[in-house]
């Protein structure tokens, strides 16, 4: 890598740093009336509902700069946060972001971080307004709050699932989780080769799918087209199965899957079996996919069938009926949460993902 000359941050001190990381930072929504710059944004929703998610993220547990360049971390670090305001059927319009620094980064590192927020935001439409800057003793941390706006009525919940409602998935599943497994093999291979080329050919869109997710507001505007409001969303972070256990409890139901159905892309089943891993394991289980997971009623099948990208996997059911997936064989198996639980004293640089509880 090229070296580039490296600014120590404590020359631009800490609003001297804001003001150089957000200059940049022009104002898109018609309710950010005033961004960063004051001791607070000043935002206007008028008959709108307002909505709000945070994350955050913590270097070593989340992320591991080894392999994740310092862009591609802004830009995943933004759009899970757009994510989980498309999970209610709203729309991203605003995002502060505080960060936790370490003496090891530059300006320029944190240059290359904002660049990657700054993108997500302008492909996304959303206004930088605001955030936070402090030392940190343990690396890099992340935290994102977003705003977001949504019409009465039409925010979804986890809990407005109803039997026989038909239970959907946007894109395909397993694709982010495949990847880390990558550059975790790559990793560790790394580290005992001093001229080292990563083996990556040919397996671009997992490696995309973990570095660089997006989120799903083509689904959400294709929903809105057609006069779709699903009974229950989620976004995919943890994995199928921890999203859809959620959406069941919380709904008081259970339901069908059926394995066949799960959308699966090709370089995720060529990973897996060269991991000699089980493929529906790494797409029920995996997460950091970002795809939707929502349900919709029966009458809805003709419609939501049409939208691309979306596939129908399955059914709500009764509670006393459990929660199961039909294999390609017929068995039913029971449908467990195997996500990644962050306050685990078992996780490790190969099981992490990123967690989006509000």
């Amino acid at each position: 890598m090229e070296h580039k000359p490296q600014t120590d941050i404590a020359t631009l001190g800490e609003f001297g740093l804001i003001h150089h990381l957000t200059k940049e930072a022009p104002l898109r929504n018609s309710s950010s009336l005033k961004g960063v710059g004051d001791d607070a944004a000043v935002l206007d929703y008028d008959k709108k509902r307002v909505l709000v998610t945070t994350d955050l993220l913590l270097e070593g547990i989340h992320f591991d700069l080894t392999y994740v360049p310092l862009k591609h971390l802004g830009y995943k670090s933004a759009v899970v946060n757009f994510s989980d305001i498309y999970a209610m059927n709203g729309q991203p319009r605003q995002i502060t972001v505080s960060l936790g620094i370490s003496k090891r980064f530059s300006v320029e590192d944190l240059e290359e971080l904002y660049a990657g927020i700054r993108l997500a935001c302008d492909i996304y439409g959303v206004d930088l307004v605001g955030g936070d800057t402090s030392a940190s003793m343990t690396g890099l941390t992340i935290s994102i709050t977003c705003i977001g706006e949504g019409d009465e009525g039409k925010i979804v919940y986890r809990n407005g699932a109803r039997e026989n409602d038909l239970i959907c998935v946007s894109g395909d599943l397993g694709a982010a989780y495949m990847g880390l497994q990558l550059l975790e093999r790559e990793k560790k291979i790394f580290a005992g080769e001093q001229d080292f080329t990563p083996a990556f050919e040919g397996k671009e869109y997992i490696l995309e799918r973990q570095l660089k997710p997006e989120a799903r507001k083509d689904i959400i505007a294709e929903l809105a087209k057609r006069n779709i409001v699903p009974t229950a969303m989620m976004d995919i972070s943890d994995g199928l199965s921890s999203e859809l256990l959620h959406i069941c409890r919380q709904s008081n139901t259970g339901c069908r899957i059926y394995e066949e159905r799960i959308p699966i892309d090709y370089q995720t089943a060529v990973m897996a079996e060269e991991f000699n891993m089980s493929l529906v394991t790494a797409a029920l289980n995996g997460g950091e996919d970002y795809e939707l997971l929502f349900t919709v009623p029966l009458g809805c099948h003709d419609d939501v069938a049409a939208i691309p990208g979306v596939h129908i996997i399955g059914h709500i059911t009764a509670p006393s009926l459990g929660l199961y997936m039909i294999t390609r064989d017929g068995n039913e198996i029971e449908l467990r949460a195997q996500g990644w639980n962050s306050l685990s004293d078992e996780n490790t640089d190969s099981n992490k993902n990123i967690e989006t509880e509000n």
